[in-house]
Parts: C-alpha cells; sequence; structure tokens
C-alpha cells in the first residue's frame, strides 16, 4: 500500500477516528504486513457518547450541529490526534444508510485531517449507494485523504 511506503518514507504516525465506517480504515491499514511501523491506534467511536469519552467531542457540538457534521470530524480528528502518538489522523461520521433526511441524506459523509497545526474538512455526498457501497466509498476517500496529507508532510529525521 503506498499510504504505508509514504508514512514510513516519512516517518509519519497514524491514528483513525471512525463512526460510520466502524474500523474500515483501520483494519484497511492493518492488513497490510509492517503496517505497525505507520499506524499507531484507531477509535471506532459509533455511538455520541463514544465520540465525547473517547476522542473528547463537545456535548454542544453534537447538540448544536449534529454527529454528522464538518464541526464533529474536525473535533474527531483533534481528539485521536492528542490521544494517540500519531502525527496525522483522519476521522470519518456520516449517514451510510438506509435513511437519512432531507438536510442529512443517505451517502453525506464528513471527513477531518489533523496534524499538530492545523486541521482540514470537508464534506462529500456519495448519493444512496446502499450502505456497503457508502462506507467503501468513505474508507477508500479516507485513506486517498491520509495519503494526500503523508506526503505533504515534512520529513522527520
Amino acid at each position: 500500500m503506498a499510504l504505508l511506503h509514504a508514512a514510513r518514507a516519512n516517518r509519519v504516525m497514524i491514528a483513525t477516528a471512525e463512526s460510520c465506517t466502524g474500523g474500515m480504515v483501520a483494519a484497511a491499514i492493518t492488513d497490510i504486513p509492517g503496517s505497525s511501523a505507520a499506524f499507531d491506534r484507531g477509535f471506532v467511536t459509533y455511538s455520541n457518547a463514544a465520540k465525547i469519552q473517547m476522542l473528547g467531542v463537545s456535548p454542544a457540538t453534537l447538540e448544536t450541529h449534529g454527529a454528522v457534521s464538518e464541526p464533529t470530524a474536525h473535533e474527531m480528528a483533534q481528539g485521536a490526534l492528542r490521544r494517540s502518538d500519531a502525527d496525522i489522523a483522519v476521522a470519518i461520521t456520516g449517514i451510510a444508510g438506509p435513511g437519512g433526511s432531507d438536510h442529512k441524506p443517505e451517502g453525506l459523509v464528513c471527513f477531518g485531517i489533523a496534524t499538530a497545526d492545523r486541521v482540514s474538512t470537508e464534506t462529500i455526498a456519495f448519493g444512496a449507494l446502499g450502505r456497503p457501497h457508502v462506507r467503501k466509498a468513505a474508507c477508500d476517500h479516507a485513506l486517498a485523504l491520509l495519503h494526500k496529507a503523508v506526503d505533504s508532510f515534512p520529513p522527520q529525521n
């Protein structure tokens, strides 16, 4: 996996904070032999209580914006970074389906990427692809975001 090669080359450790993907990103990374050189840990925080307890997401953020929001993804990524030995953390929270609402439809997924000096977020509307396909698309997108972040990370000596 190119992500792990780049992370090892740049001496970057990765953490994940996952909701709708339920650990799929961490599993994709750790399926590769030697991943322990670049993967620190993963947090599966499916419930709001887990987001609060494990990642330090503010209850006010969840109340105001909901679990599926860029502010929540931002705090999840920050929390994973702070509560790990990682240099980069990715967060994923979304509506895998079935269901959703007019405001937050099936396939809406929010992502966060955190490093020591910045956090960026984005939202992707994958559409009503069905639960397995939304989760797979979210996992693949998170891995791509991580790869991009690792590639732009300053090399460590």
